[in-house]
């Protein structure tokens, strides 16, 4: 009898300790949270832009960051699942826009994943403030993702719109909007110590476009492309 209250008792002080553990670790997350959102991100809001994130689903946006890229050759440029890669490199060959600091992200698979993604890198980067290029058919759920997601960890944004003719890819829809900006709310917690890592992420000036020959490839008609 004794042994079965000293094991309940025990039992008891476990699951105590399990829970003041958990509220510690919630609180840590919280107060990073809040740091990052009440501290770092109205400074960041009033420092230049250190980088560009172009969200993919239409060609035309990456041949506006193209454009930019030689306007502002120094800024990194992060390219979330845009065309393939030699329809970037050509697009920036054509321009004739810096290829050195473009970085090529394909893992995402969704709006919410380009963040998902975007914000490991983009930190490790220390960047400040993003700008963040997309289509207006895009909108407003990319921007409320951004805010939120890139808010989260202290990233300010400012939005830049491609100019489009017809409807990019991507579809909006007010269910898909309010399911991604819950799951945002989320994960805007969890990514104070979690940053998944991406695994497909090509450099733009190391593409081997020889090979992509080889393989053969398509780009959007609307890049009006030669290949």
């Amino acid at each position: 009898m004794r042994q079965g209250n000293l094991l309940a008792q025990l039992t008891k002080k476990i699951k105590r300790s399990l829970r003041l553990i958990l509220l510690f670790c919630l609180s840590i997350l919280v107060i990073n949270l809040l740091f990052s959102i009440i501290w770092k991100l109205p400074q960041n809001l009033h420092k230049p832009v250190d980088a560009f994130l172009v969200l993919g689903g239409s060609i035309n946006r990456e041949i506006y960051v193209a454009k930019l890229a030689k306007q502002y050759p120094d800024l990194p440029i992060l390219i979330s699942h845009g065309s393939d890669d030699p329809c970037i490199f050509l697009i920036f060959q054509r321009e004739q826009a810096p290829i050195e600091g473009v970085l090529l992200e394909k893992c995402a698979e969704s709006t919410f994943d380009n963040f998902f993604f975007s914000v490991p890198i983009l930190t490790k980067w220390d960047v400040h403030k993003v700008k963040l290029i997309t289509s207006a058919t895009h909108l407003p759920r990319a921007i409320l993702l951004a805010r939120i997601l890139l808010g989260s960890n202290g990233i300010a944004t400012e939005l830049d719109v491609a100019p489009e003719k017809g409807i990019p890819g991507n579809n909006e829809s007010p269910l898909k909007t309010a399911l991604d900006v819950t799951r945002s709310l989320g994960w805007a917690l969890a990514s104070q110590v979690i940053q998944p890592p991406c695994f497909k992420i090509d450099r733009l000036a190391e593409i081997d476009m020889e090979k992509w020959q080889e393989r053969g490839f398509t780009c959007e008609r609307q890049g009006k492309l030669k290949y």
